[in-house]
């Protein structure tokens, strides 16, 4: 039994598919597969059973998981101490809304670079529900995701509120009293998806100021909204930062609302089965860099 075999055993029980596992090892398919036989034929039982349309884990791999993770665990910690090199090593992955990817995130990706030069950070910029489902396979490493974690599977450590502003193009607010039920009949609500975070944002104003849009326009970009709001399409959200910068150039106009926006919490999120120093580590500079008042340069 040897620590390859134990990775590519807790990989391929943790990850959605022998593919995900192997590209997770950095091995083929056929290297990954054969690592495994060779972890069951030390252990002298199988740890699969591959008789139906995805191998699932018996009985012995089963009792085998909680171990392997606890050994890999202790594993990367030895090689923090007594390597040679400081910092984590082997591929990172995050995941994040693009909220996240238009402020902090580049000061994350460099804490994390300038403590763990080893590491191979690769982001994926998504809708939260879409993140949620991608960690929960196993094809991220950790995501930042707006409100607790929603899955079982999944826990979550709060990070930074972001604050939001109603927004329209001048012509369309010239032509409003303000933020209301009667301003969601006369133009479209465009927001993203109802997948992402700030639904819930959204349906908490909707129910307190006694409003219901008479059209919904949904857009998973943040610069396309602000694009559609610019161009007079209809009224929605944005961050604080970005709705005053684009009202001082005049291309928007804050809309002032008698039922104040609540904050958005966001959380790193990951596997609860994971306890890789890994995990620890990028949580922690997460919570040293968030902060959604950073106005990217592209707005």
């Amino acid at each position: 039994m040897t620590l390859k075999q134990l990775e590519a055993f807790y990989w391929a029980a943790t990850c959605s598919s022998f593919a995900m596992a192997a590209e997770r090892v950095h091995l083929s398919v056929s290297s990954l597969s054969k690592r495994i036989a060779e972890l069951e034929s030390s252990l002298g039982q199988p740890l699969f059973d591959r008789a139906g349309h995805r191998a699932a884990l018996t009985e012995a791999g089963t009792r085998l998981l909680p171990l392997a993770g606890a050994l890999l665990q202790q594993a990367d910690l030895l090689q923090q101490e007594m390597g040679h090199t400081t910092g984590l090593r082997g591929p990172c992955r995050l995941g994040v809304g693009e909220l996240t990817a238009l402020t902090w995130l580049p000061r994350w990706v460099s804490a994390i670079a300038s403590a763990h030069p080893q590491l191979d950070v690769s982001v994926h910029v998504d809708v939260g529900g879409a993140l949620a489902e991608r960690l929960d396979k196993g094809e991220l490493d950790v995501a930042v995701i707006a409100g607790p974690a929603s899955r079982s599977a999944l826990t979550s450590v709060p990070l930074a509120h972001a604050r939001f502003t109603w927004c329209a193009s001048p012509l369309i607010a010239g032509g409003l009293v303000g933020m209301d039920a009667d301003a969601l009949q006369q133009h479209p609500l465009v927001t993203l998806p109802q997948s992402s975070g700030i639904t819930h944002l959204i349906d908490d104003w909707l129910r307190h100021a006694s409003a219901r849009p008479a059209r919904h326009l949904a857009c998973n970009h943040w610069g396309a909204i602000v694009g559609l709001l610019a161009q007079g399409v209809g009224i929605g959200l944005l961050p604080q930062g970005w709705a005053q910068a684009l009202c001082a150039r005049g291309t928007l106009q804050e809309l002032a609302s008698p039922v104040p926006l609540g904050l958005l919490g966001y959380a790193l999120h990951s596997r609860r089965d994971d306890l890789r120093p890994l995990v620890a580590a990028t949580r922690t500079l997460a919570a040293q860099q968030a902060d959604f008042t950073v106005v990217s340069n592209a707005f």
